[in-house]
């Protein structure tokens, strides 16, 4: 009998010869267990554990995870109606919490520093028939690898990723601290901030920055660099370019990897937009971005002329990035709190408009002639946002643009006072310029685009039912 892989045809030839030598590594002793872990719809990490034995065979028929973990909330709350027909989506095969295979990228498996003996390996997730299913983001952002490549170009990013690492004083794990979700961790400040890149400030957390530094290096993750952020508690890392699919992998491992092993040593790392904590400062993931010509390897970006800012396929994606930014929103920033950070005046893109070397646009432009890592960065998302997402709604956005040979108009070098498209305001607007892009729902499918709205509606619907400590303060004693 042929295994799941081998049925479908799952692997190419170089995942198979992976596969193999993952198997001699597991008979050959050493790994006790193997975590076959899968991004789901928020970019989360969930899946199994299997024994080393059962994760032998597991690689080539998959590991089986029920239907209704595509169906969570935020909260890990189930917003749709998962028993009756059809499972409250849009296709079969989900309803009654039928179960859906994921299947190991034999090329991502790692040996968890942090945990001794133990494998990991990042998973795809497929139908019961080896079809992809709709709902795996993973998937959606290699069809936009894959619609790039047919142009023989390569997608190149970085990442610039800030989050808070906190003293964990409390994990409140009483009886009465359960719930959907549960009640928060206590904790306290690690810098008082505002000291941005200050030499004493960076000593005092060295240990805890050569925690993170040392555990993502054994992970082989392009690390570049580690900044005590402006923020009190407030952290920054930037990771250096690499290619395809590899920097969404990377995200989601890295955010996995310092939540684990901040828990570990007695922190609390939160990739949370903006914390509720005094004289906060709100985190970004900026995301530096390039294509690379596959003919030769250069940078299809870098201009040829003295004066310009990108060449001609560079500015045609900068005019797609522009074009499509509204509609692109909710899939950079997909979380309520996500909306307190656009601020006039505070770093954060409140527009839709491009300059070069302005921090206060959505899209800065870098390089020049001759210059290799000529780039893109986008400042809109937030380090909450599924990767996947995020760089399909990049490569979607900017492939469109080349095609139509948009234009993205002038350098805003007033980028607070250029007229220009506001960007969405709350995630509820988000979603609704998300539904008018008729390019992103017919590239990433109208299917999913009307799931994953239907699913952060219900995290509205909830939040709004929730009364705030600011209603309770301005209405409780005066009305």
């Amino acid at each position: 009998m042929t295994s799941f892989v081998e049925r479908y045809g799952l692997w190419s030839d170089d995942q198979l010869a992976q596969a193999c030598e993952l198997v001699r590594r597991i008979d050959a002793g050493g790994i006790d267990v193997v975590r076959f872990a899968w991004p789901d719809q928020h970019g989360l990490l969930r899946g199994k554990t299997l024994v080393a034995s059962e994760a032998r065979a597991a690689l080539w028929d998959g590991v089986n995870l029920t239907s209704t973990l595509l169906a969570k909330d935020t909260s890990h709350k189930t917003v749709f109606p998962v028993f009756e027909r059809g499972g409250g989506f849009a296709i079969e095969g989900f309803q009654g919490g039928a179960d859906f295979t994921v299947v190991a990228d034999p090329a991502t498996f790692k040996v968890l520093p942090w945990s001794p003996r133990t494998g990991w390996v990042l998973c795809d997730a497929y139908m019961s028939d080896g079809k992809p299913c709709p709902y795996a983001t993973r998937q959606i952002l290699q069809r936009a690898v894959g619609q790039l490549g047919e142009l023989g170009l390569d997608f190149i990013a970085g990442l610039e990723v800030e989050f808070h690492v906190f003293k964990l004083e409390d994990e409140r794990m009483a009886l009465a601290d359960s719930g959907q979700p549960g009640e928060p961790p206590r904790v306290s400040l690690l810098s008082h901030g505002h000291q941005y890149l200050t030499e004493l400030r960076y000593d005092r957390v060295e240990a805890v920055m050569e925690l993170i530094r040392s555990n993502l290096i054994a992970l082989e993750l392009p690390l570049r660099s580690l900044e005590v952020e402006y923020g009190p508690s407030q952290f920054e890392l930037t990771f250096g370019p690499t290619a395809g699919v590899l920097p969404a992998d990377t995200m989601v491992v890295l955010r996995s990897a310092i939540k684990q092993i901040c828990q570990r040593a007695g922190y609390h790392a939160t990739f949370m937009c903006r914390p509720r904590i005094p004289n906060v400062m709100s985190s970004g993931w900026h995301l530096h971005q390039s294509l690379r010509r596959r003919s030769d390897g250069i940078n299809a970006f870098m201009p040829d002329v003295a004066g310009q800012d990108l060449s001609a396929i560079g500015m045609h994606y900068l005019g797609g990035l522009k074009e499509h930014a509204c509609g692109a929103a909710a899939l950079a920033s997909p979380t309520i709190n996500g909306y307190r950070r656009y601020r006039p005046f505070s770093l954060a893109p409140d527009r839709a408009i491009w300059a070069r070397d302005n921090r206060g646009a959505m899209l800065r432009v870098l390089g020049g002639v001759g210059q290799n890592a000529t780039r893109i960065e986008n400042r809109v998302g937030e380090p909450t946002a599924n990767p996947y997402l995020y760089l399909a709604s990049q490569l979607y956005a900017g492939l469109d643009g080349m095609r139509c040979r948009t234009d993205p108009g002038p350098s805003a070098d007033a980028p607070y006072e250029t007229p220009a498209e506001n960007l969405p305001r709350s995630l509820g607007d988000a979603l609704e310029c998300l539904r008018r892009d008729e390019m992103l729902n017919e590239q990433i499918g109208k299917t999913f685009v009307d799931y994953l709205c239907q699913m952060k509606e219900a995290e509205i619907a909830r939040f709004n039912l929730e009364v705030s400590e600011w209603e309770h303060r301005e209405y409780f004693d005066m009305f």
